[in-house]
């Protein structure tokens, strides 16, 4: 079978790897017919991904047709179509048994730790699949982004009315932006991308006073507290992964207010202690999503409240990716999310 490995930052090759076994008990064989392309992509690909080894064949957010079941399966059927939880726990460290797979002690992302769907087929656990009726393969391959955001809002414990802060408005920030809204808050996006906080007003229906084009701001802070009354935003999402917005972020949330990074990257953030003391400052990490989130988002696409066909702005099949992905990298390209179809 032929499967598109990364075999060290910026090399990217067709290989041959062995042809998929049959599924065991528990597990399915799945066909890939769509892979969306995410930052933690892009970050391998440029060198930059904390947790990533090399060879690797990428492609974690999935969407795929069921071909075959092992015994016990119950959840899915040949031919279902479905999107795929990517984390792969062990389901016994505390975090698994405190209802957080999501940061298991021994967590294999597909794609990440271990190799993901940049291949035809793959066997993955049953129970890591999410099936719908009624979406595209397109659709089920967004849910994965859909639910770094879900999770992150959900971590922060937004209640309506609040004024939050999105600085980054990638695919991880419009997801978190996403619900965010849904939570009835009112969100502020920050970028250095103007073309990105248009697609907020446009897309998002956020107002033009909200979007924060930060190049040219001399005093985010100064900013964020004019569009706040004085009082500053009460949650403030990060999703850019960028050290230097990392560090400034610290100085955004409001007196009592919640800093959450969503974005990560290799090394070590550092802020002002009496600052961070004197707003008794909430710091969190979210990472990943859990299974309801899947769930959840699966019901709300059906249902139409979100839709993410626009999102998508450059697509390529899988055998001409080694030449797209270079561009794709480059933010000034004006990539929001590409897709890969097999």
């Amino acid at each position: 079978m032929q499967a598109l490995s990364l075999l060290e930052p910026g090399i990217l090759r067709t290989v041959t790897v062995p042809d998929t076994l049959a599924p065991g008990p528990g597990e399915v064989l799945i066909r890939v017919h769509r892979v969306g392309v995410c930052g933690t992509d892009l970050h391998a690909f440029k060198g930059h991904q904390p947790f990533f080894n090399y060879p690797r064949i990428l492609g974690h957010e999935l969407g795929v047709e069921v071909l075959t079941i092992g015994a016990d399966v119950t959840n899915v059927a040949p031919g279902d179509r479905c999107a795929v939880e990517p984390y792969l726990n062990c389901g016994r460290c505390i975090a698994c048994r405190c209802g957080k797979p999501n940061c298991c002690t021994d967590l294999n992302v597909l794609g990440v730790h271990i190799d993901g769907g940049h291949r035809e087929q793959l066997v993955v656990p049953a129970a890591k699949l999410h099936p719908s009726r009624t979406l595209s393969f397109d659709q089920l391959a967004l849910v994965e982004t859909l639910g770094i955001g879900a999770h992150a809002v959900e971590r922060a414990a937004l209640v309506p009315g609040e004024s939050v802060a999105v600085i980054g408005t990638g695919p991880i920030g419009l997801s978190v932006i996403q619900f965010a809204l849904a939570a009835e808050a009112r969100v502020i996006a920050l970028d250095i991308n103007a073309p990105r906080l248009a697609f907020c007003r446009e897309r998002l229906g956020l107002v033009a006073d909200d979007l924060i084009h930060t190049p040219g701001i001399t005093d985010v802070a100064a900013r964020l507290a004019a569009l706040t009354d004085g009082d500053m935003p009460t949650a403030v999402f990060d999703a850019t992964g960028n050290p230097a917005s990392m560090a400034a972020a610290f100085s955004y949330p409001a007196h009592g207010g919640r800093l959450i990074f969503v974005g990560l990257f290799r090394g070590d953030v550092s802020f002002h202690d009496p600052d961070f003391h004197r707003r008794e400052l909430t710091l969190m990490s979210s990472r990943n999503a859990r299974p309801d989130d899947f769930r959840r988002i699966l019901k709300l696409i059906e249902s139409g409240r979100i839709d993410t066909t626009p999102w998508i702005t450059h697509r390529a099949h899988l055998t001409a990716v080694p030449d797209h992905f270079p561009t794709w990298a480059d933010p000034a390209t004006g990539v929001l999310k590409a897709m890969i179809s097999l």
